[in-house]
C-alpha cells in the first residue's frame, strides 16, 4: 500500500534530541562524581576546556563530540521555547 503523504525529515530535530540525550547523560555522570553539572558544563561551554568534564562513564568524550556553539544554540532554543 503506497504511503499517500510525503514524510519528513528534519534533522534539526534529531540534532536537538541527541544532544539534549548527551547533556542528560554528562549531567547524570558529573552529578554521580559529586560535582556541580551546571557549574562543570557551563565552565566548559565558556572555556573550551574538557578539563571541566569528568571521564567518568565517557561524559568527557561524549561532549566533546558536539560543537560548543551549537549546544549553546540548542540551550538558547529551548530557553526560548519554554519562556513564550
Amino acid at each position: 500500500m503506497p504511503q499517500e503523504q510525503t514524510s519528513l525529515f528534519d534533522i534539526q530535530e534529531i540534532d536537538t534530541k541527541n544532544i539534549a540525550k548527551t547533556l542528560k547523560e554528562v549531567y547524570a555522570s558529573l552529578e554521580e562524581r559529586g560535582y556541580n553539572p551546571t557549574n562543570q558544563i557551563v565552565g566548559y561551554l565558556i572555556s573550551g576546556d574538557p578539563g571541566y568534564i569528568s571521564s567518568y562513564k565517557e561524559a568527557r568524550s561524549k561532549i566533546q563530540e558536539i560543537d560548543r556553539a551549537k549546544i549553546v544554540e540548542i540551550l538558547l532554543l529551548e530557553f526560548q521555547k519554554n519562556n513564550k
